[in-house]
């Protein structure tokens, strides 16, 4: 099933909804404001058993995620913002958006692709983060219901023009969230482009399974499948280094909570105020690094547990890294959708991605894309209790 958008659709909750309702899977929409020139912005209402997401159309914004404890007591375990004015302000530290061109930062806001040093605007002290001051995370995405009778799920589409925050060619993206029965929740993309670029998506969801708002997730128990770590220069730039993990606090082959060696005087930990690094993924698929397309090579990532209420989140990719963000820069200035301000460790992002500046490290996974090629990616983020 394939319903475009439009601007006739009615409102989730007001009226009969909009989109599917088969099964045990709906999909339904409603107007969520208007960006400050005007564009018309949707909420997409995904739900299949005891699973509930919304999806912004603005930068594919996860905006709340509601699942039940161990007791059945259902609470949203993502930050974010009750409206969009939390979204479209410079404040927003992408919660829960979509990210692009590249996830993660480029060293100086520039690289060198075919013998031609391509420019970014730079909007992390010298470097490009997350696609620029203008991502992905900042646009308005085409949305299409394309579920079925088992699984509630939303196509977003976005071209990226040639020179689109300094990166060359056009890129064209889509991205489809789908919900099944079994509470998971897959993130699914793809791109192509008509000339050759670099290009790394991620989704930056902050999570907090004891509930959003609750307080600190430095309780939560956190397993990484990966033996490295790729270490950083003081502006959080990857020295190229792939180091072991073991004998350090970046040891998470083994549940861990996530506090236990936050404020250990580690130099890595003080260059981010915490966590905020790529993990090189243990992968029995090596192809998976250069983004095999096939479901085999979704392998598992890490898994969080928050002990208290019981939720934990299982998260597979075709990915070769992971950046685990502890929330170190949240400082108590945002409010989030339940009415309280979040501070620091109040959320964690897990992204999925290939490594951070892979454009100017050789010896890291390429994200290089050429014409005739196809970017693609899938992460699996599994719910239970």
């Amino acid at each position: 099933m394939l319903a475009a958008v439009g601007a006739g659709l009615l409102v989730t909750g007001l009226a009969s909804p909009a989109g599917a309702a088969v099964g045990g899977a709906t999909t339904t929409v409603e107007p969520f404001g208007t960006t400050p020139d005007g564009t018309a912005v949707e909420r997409w209402t995904l739900a299949n058993g005891g699973m509930t997401v919304r999806v912004l159309t603005y930068g594919g914004v996860i905006q709340t995620l509601e699942v039940p404890d161990a007791d059945g007591e259902v609470e949203n375990v993502v930050l974010g913002f009750a409206d969009l004015a939390g979204y479209v302000s410079d404040d927003d530290p992408y919660f829960g958006s979509l990210i692009g061109r590249y996830g993660n930062r480029i060293a100086g806001g520039s690289f060198t692709l075919d013998g031609t040093v391509h420019q970014l605007p730079l909007n992390d002290g010298p470097n490009t983060l997350h696609g620029g001051p203008q991502g992905f995370d900042d646009q308005v995405w085409e949305a299409a219901d394309v579920g079925d009778d088992d699984v509630a799920a939303l196509e977003l589409r976005l071209v990226s023009p040639d020179g689109d925050q300094g990166f060359p060619g056009t890129l064209t993206t889509t991205v489809t969230y789908s919900l099944d029965a079994e509470s998971r929740l897959t993130v699914h993309y793809e791109a192509t482009t008509d000339a050759p670029t670099v290009v790394n998506l991620t989704q930056h969801t902050y999570w907090n399974l004891a509930g959003e708002g609750s307080g600190s997730i430095y309780g939560h128990e956190l397993q990484m499948d990966a033996d490295g770590y790729t270490p950083v220069d003081e502006t959080l730039i990857p020295t190229g280094e792939i180091a072991p993990v073991d004998g350090t606090p970046f040891d998470f082959r083994e549940a861990t909570p996530v506090g236990e060696r936050i404020r250990q005087d580690d130099q890595q930990l003080l260059y981010g105020q915490g966590y905020d690094h790529n993990w090189a993924l243990n992968r029995e698929d090596d192809g998976a690094r250069e983004g095999s397309d096939s479901e085999d090579a979704l392998e598992q990532a890490a898994v969080l547990r928050d002990p208290d209420s019981g939720r934990t989140l299982t998260i597979s990719t075709t990915e070769p890294g992971l950046q685990f963000y502890s929330g170190n820069f949240l400082n108590g200035t945002l409010v989030g959708t339940g009415g309280t301000v979040y501070r620091q460790g109040d959320g964690l992002a897990l992204e999925t991605q290939h490594f951070p500046d892979s454009p100017n490290q050789p010896e890291f996974p390429s994200t290089e894309l050429r014409p005739g090629e196809t970017y693609d990616s899938t992460t699996v983020f599994e719910l239970s209790s």
